[in-house]
Parts: C-alpha cells; structure tokens; sequence
C-alpha cells in the first residue's frame, strides 16, 4: 500500500491548479460538493477516493479514466507502469520476465480473436461477475479492451502464480483450440 502512496504523491505534485479544479469537476458525481470545495491538492482528493473505495492500490481503473480524460499522458503512463509493474514489484527472474512475456503476447492474441465467448473464457479463469461487470460499464461497446481488462484482472488477481499454461486450458475448456494453436504459433516465432 505505502507504494501507491507514493505514486499518489507523485501524480498529487504533478497537478497544476486547472488539473486539480478538472479533476474536481470530474468527480462531482462521486464526492459531494462540501467535501470537494474543502479539496486544496491532489492528495486531498485521492484521499477522498480512497475513502469512498473509488481507488484503492488494486483497482486504479477510476483514477486512470480521469488523467485521461484530463489529457495528462505522463500521468497516466506513471500509473500504467505501477499497474503493470505491480506493487512492490522487484527485479524478477528470468523465467519470471519470460512468463510475463508470453501471457503478454497470449493475451494481444486472444483479445484480436476470442468474440462473444469472452466472458466464459474469463469466468473460466475465476475472475468474478461484479469484476465483469465492472469491466463491462468502464468500457461500453469496445469488447477488445474489456477481455483485455479481464485478463489483467486474472493475471493480478494470480500474481506470479498467473500462469500461460492455466491460460492455454482455459482456452481448451471453452472449445477455443484454435486460439491456443494461434498462440503457440506467436510464440514459437517470437522465441526464434
């Protein structure tokens, strides 16, 4: 947790006046005006958002919509990196990054060629209906990014124990033999 303090902190001391007064703006459905006129600074919001479960170190999906609808790529390419990253994420091992590499590749396939089984694919994985759902309303109409959403769940929802091989079965128990053939395929290319 105290990681993502920090980069609250970070992205607090990287907010000009106007982002703070947006960033305000964007929240007035989910604070009430009381609360958001006594908001000075980044931190008095995030603390806000924290408070009321808006955020939290495993879920930066609301934060990450707002510095994008706040156009601040820098800051949502620092969250991006400790979502990716992962909380307290130390140099990993080879075998690690290579893991990390190929659910990499596996999900860019699945999500350019799973349809409408997306959500058995997932359930199959375990990620839960309220994530799906979750999912779901933060990103109406583009199915792509909500199973690729849903697979970082999983991954995260697994930790180092998110393994290509539970994805591959997965793929198998929903008939979708074609899709773990088209992964194997990409990754024997890209290990040569």
């Amino acid at each position: 947790m105290t990681e993502f303090l920090v980069l609250l902190h970070s992205i607090s001391t990287n907010l000009s006046k106007d982002d703070l007064d947006h960033l305000k703006f964007l929240c007035r459905e989910n604070i009430s005006k009381r609360k958001l006129e006594n908001v000075k600074s980044g931190i008095d919001l995030f603390g806000i958002l924290m408070e009321q479960q808006e955020i939290s170190n495993d879920n930066v999906d609301f934060l990450l919509n707002l510095l994008k609808n706040l156009k601040r790529g820098d800051l949502v390419e620092q969250l991006e990196q400790f979502v990716e990253n992962g909380p307290g994420n130390v140099a990993e091992e080879p075998e690690e990054a290579q893991e990390r590499e190929q659910l990499r590749i596996a999900f860019l396939v699945i999500c350019e060629n799973v349809g409408r089984h997306w959500k058995m694919l997932l359930r199959t994985l375990g990620v839960s209906e309220a994530k799906l759902d979750a999912i779901m309303a933060a990103h109406p109409n583009n199915l792509q990014e909500q199973l690729m959403q849903g697979l970082k769940a999983w991954q995260k929802s697994r930790g180092k124990d998110a393994k290509l091989s539970e994805l591959l079965k997965a793929l198998q128990n929903c008939r979708l033999k074609l899709v773990v053939d088209y992964i194997e395929e990409k990754l024997s290319k890209s290990l040569v």
